[in-house]
């Protein structure tokens, strides 16, 4: 495996477990960075260790203990982080990410920057890439990250699970955690890739892990069952030369049919808490996707309700945009559109993507190239960039 890989696979459980040793998040992110920056410098040439992870974990200890003493803080503080654990000690805390999230999600933080620091800390997610996630600026989110990290050391915030009692207070923002971190890796916001694959190996593990604690709670049943849906579907997403495959043109054969069948067994679970929550309503959608024969066999009807059902229980536009194209597909695209025409996402390509696909299924195709553009001005993924290019020169062709 080479160093690329190592920092994908295994960054954000090292900055969970450098964080517990050292009680300070810019202290363990700096560490970090510069025990991966040591070793561009010297594995090309020594070859890496017998284990890289460790070797990076003790390497990132030094680093702190440097930094603290070039900060001249007491030297006793120096001592107890060397003492945190053995100098070739690896990451042998499977919970440290669940401990970090909820950390980073406790009742004390905002809670936009509860979620903004786990994506940053946990999953590595670049600044840009989390203000794309809360459609908001980059330098907006940054302030957001310094006042989250300055609250969680002033305020002493313990670096814990929470107790059993105090566990459903904490769920929620920790489920949202958990589905942005999915999300980012299932349809990148920025880059060439659409699909980041540890992003949502890491996500399923946390929901998983989530599941585990809280066995009798449904939402975290109802949460692993979307990403599973989703996730057995995502080989197919991109074709082999990395370009967008939409849901209708995907070969369900590729799907993994094992994933779906644990997915729809959770959401069934799931669904018999009343009222079902917003992530057992949305696993209830993904599943009629996944479970379709066909593309033409889709139950929009139902997904159509269950849309509106769900724009009761957690409204807002990025649902009503999803309920619009399903109440399209279901009643007819004239419909569909009128529904769209009363969304407003400022900075949100897909409501310009999806009214553009309905322009062109209606043959309205000067339109449909308008709303391809105006698409194409706010994606930042390329392949989403390059999908949308064609689109529109599709419709410029066929309007020639």
């Amino acid at each position: 495996m080479n160093l690329a890989e190592l920092h994908r696979r295994d960054r954000g459980r090292l900055l969970a477990t450098l964080i517990r040793t050292l009680g300070d998040f810019d202290l363990a992110e700096d560490a970090l960075q510069e025990a991966f920056a040591a070793a561009v410098a010297q594995w090309p040439a020594e070859g890496p260790p017998r284990n890289p992870s460790a070797w990076l974990l003790s390497t990132a200890r030094h680093k702190a203990i440097d930094q603290v003493r070039r900060r001249a803080l007491l030297e006793r503080k120096a001592g107890e982080i060397a003492a945190g654990a053995a100098p070739d000690d690896e990451m042998d805390e499977p919970l440290d990410p669940l401990r970090l999230i909820f950390t980073c999600c406790h009742p004390a933080l905002a809670p936009d920057a509860r979620v903004a620091l786990t994506l940053r800390t946990v999953c590595g997610l670049t600044t840009e890439e989390i203000a794309r996630a809360f459609l908001v600026s980059a330098p907006t989110l940054a302030q957001r990250l310094v006042r989250a990290k300055a609250k969680i050391r002033d305020a002493r915030i313990p670096y814990t699970v929470p107790q059993p009692a105090d566990l459903p207070a904490r769920l929620e923002a920790v489920l949202e955690v958990v589905y942005l971190v999915f999300n980012e890796g299932y349809s990148a916001s920025f880059g060439a890739a659409v699909v980041r694959s540890e992003l949502c190996g890491e996500a399923i593990w946390l929901g998983r892990a989530l599941l585990e604690l809280l066995p009798g709670e449904g939402e975290p049943r109802g949460l692993l069952a979307l990403m599973l849906f989703h996730d057995a579907r995502r080989a197919t997403r991109t074709s082999e030369d990395g370009e967008l495959v939409l849901l209708e043109d995907q070969d369900r054969s590729r799907w993994d049919r094992a994933r779906i069948a644990e997915a729809a067994q959770l959401v069934e679970q799931a669904l018999r808490a009343r009222p079902p929550g917003r992530y057992a309503i949305q696993a209830a959608i993904a599943g009629l996707h996944a479970q379709a024969a066909s593309a033409a066999a889709t139950d929009w009807a139902q997904i159509a309700a269950l849309y509106g059902i769900l724009a009761t229980v957690d409204p807002s536009p990025v649902v009503e945009l999803n309920r619009a194209v399903a109440v399209a597909m279901a009643d007819g695209l004239e419909r569909g559109l009128a529904l769209l025409e009363t969304i407003q996402l400022p900075g949100y390509h897909l409501l310009p993507a999806a009214r553009a696909d309905l322009l062109r299924r209606l043959g309205r195709r000067a339109e449909a190239a308008e709303s391809y553009r105006a698409a194409l001005a706010l994606v930042t993924n390329d392949a989403e960039r390059r999908f949308l290019e064609r689109r529109l020169r599709e419709v410029a062709e066929r309007r020639a």
